[in-house]
């Protein structure tokens, strides 16, 4: 175990999400204050909620984190870019896009990177922009593969999950990711991260940001719930 982060060191970590499909006003307004309250690095949002965490964030210093193309991956490279758009245009300062998954094993592995370098384009300069390889899907080799790929379409970030499909962190995954992305590139440790201890053994394995609900009660020392 490497060096024990705390306090403000240790919540730049977080990005704060609540992707919940019964989100409500009142509980985005809630992460929000939490975000700022924690001095988390963002919160992270369904597209629809931008606009308000925007307003709720303003010159707080806190980020705002939505999804694209969520939580399937599926969707036309062209509704992804379109989607990525429009959530920075409404105040999006980094996007979480999902990789094509079926698009990777079906070997269409062009196509693939065709669709996480033009979200990276629409990004580029505007938004930091990560990719979701859902990791549970995925045998080691594709992972490698994926991660791979999204460092030559100019991602600057891989993450584990969604929070929605099969398993989630672990620390084999985030040092695989890392060994695969090397150094200049962040890795994102997302789904089932719920304690300290866990936090601290993703970003000893190479992780450089956390996405968790549970980001209140993780700092403050306790296990969580949820995603």
């Amino acid at each position: 175990m490497g060096q024990q982060l705390e306090g403000a060191a240790l919540a730049a970590y977080f990005d704060h999400t609540l992707l919940k499909p019964e989100a409500s006003f009142e509980q985005i307004v809630k992460l929000c204050q939490e975000a700022k309250d924690n001095k988390f690095a963002t919160v992270c949002v369904n597209p629809y909620w931008v606009s308000e965490a925007a307003s709720q964030l303003a010159g707080s210093g806190v980020g705002i984190t939505t999804v694209v193309g969520f939580p399937l991956g599926a969707s036309t490279s062209q509704v992804k870019v379109a989607e990525t758009k429009d959530a920075i245009a409404n105040g999006a300062t980094e996007i979480d896009m999902v990789l094509n998954v079926g698009a990777l094993k079906s070997g269409r592995l062009d196509e693939v990177e065709k669709d996480v370098r033009g979200v990276a384009e629409a990004c580029k300069g505007r938004a930091v922009m990560k990719v979701i390889l859902e990791v549970g899907l995925l045998t080691d080799e594709e992972k490698v593969t994926a991660s791979e790929i999204c460092k030559r379409a100019g991602a600057d970030f891989v993450k584990t999950s969604t929070g929605f499909g099969p398993g989630g962190a672990t620390v084999k995954d985030i040092a695989l990711m890392r060994q695969t992305v090397g150094p200049e590139m962040g890795v994102k440790a997302s789904g089932g991260v719920r304690d300290l201890e866990t936090v601290h053994s993703l970003i000893d394995a190479g992780a450089t940001r956390i996405g968790a609900s549970a980001s209140v009660t993780i700092v403050g020392g306790g296990k969580g719930e949820g995603y």
